[in-house]
């Protein structure tokens, strides 16, 4: 598949890394241009291009950008068909992102984000730390293979990205429409606590939506305690160690 990426930062580089590995036709962009792009980026055969060129005549674009400037991307999906797959893997971290009342108020992010975009979009690859997404992929049918979650509207969208996630090393948990993303959302069980398939369908109905933001904001403020810049993510085993007190 033809397949662009805006963002190259922790989760954009694996997911280039993994996807042209597997064969896929991988773009990159940034916001600074290609020549920017680490080389590293590029090991397994994905292109820096710029944005534009990132998006255009793909089957697939994918968003691994902060949630705050996902209205500022808007602009160039103008022309882009609405048969292409947009799959977003931002969550809202009110600290950084600053406070969108929207959110604030309630509404699902991903909700927000399609509202931004103006087109139809799939939740993927949010819940999942950038560590383990780089260092805990194994091939199918192993059995503690971790699972991803996942949430689309559209029957095409879900089958495409649930074999792209299985693509990058994981297994894919559909947890329904972009409405019930709110069950991957920061401070839900399955959120970055690497479990399986058979581990997520055990807990998640479990999720207890008015109780996120407080559990995100407990782990935000124990992550940044814990790092001396506050923006370098944690390690997979600290990570893991504490969405799961926090959040099962």
């Amino acid at each position: 598949m033809k397949i662009g990426i805006l963002g190259v930062g922790h989760i954009g580089k694996t997911l280039a890394l993994a996807l042209a590995k597997a064969g896929h036709e991988v773009s990159v962009a940034n916001s600074r241009g290609p020549e920017t792009i680490d080389t590293e980026v590029l090991a397994t055969g994905a292109d820096a291009v710029t944005a534009a060129q990132a998006i255009r005549d793909k089957d697939v674009v994918i968003l691994s950008i902060p949630l705050h400037r996902i209205p500022e991307t808007a602009p160039l999906f103008a022309g882009v068909p609405v048969e292409t797959i947009v799959i977003d893997t931002s969550n809202y971290y009110p600290q950084r992102d600053n406070k969108i009342e929207r959110i604030e108020a309630g509404q699902v992010e991903s909700l927000w984000v399609e509202e931004q975009l103006g087109r139809p979009i799939v939740k993927a690859w949010n819940a999942i730390g950038s560590a383990s997404f780089a260092e805990k992929g194994k091939p199918a049918g192993s059995p503690d293979r971790i699972a991803i979650p996942i949430s689309a509207n559209r029957e095409s969208d879900r089958e495409v990205t649930m074999k792209l996630v299985n693509d990058t090393g994981f297994d894919a948990f559909y947890t329904g429409s972009l409405s019930d993303s709110w069950r991957q959302q920061p401070g839900a069980p399955i959120y970055c606590t690497d479990l399986t398939l058979k581990e997520i369908e055990d807990v998640i109905d479990t999720t207890e939506r008015e109780r996120l933001p407080k559990r995100r904001d407990i782990a935000v403020a124990a992550i940044t305690e814990r790092v001396e810049d506050g923006k370098t993510n944690p390690g997979a085993v600290y990570g893991v160690r504490l969405s799961r007190i926090l959040y099962m």
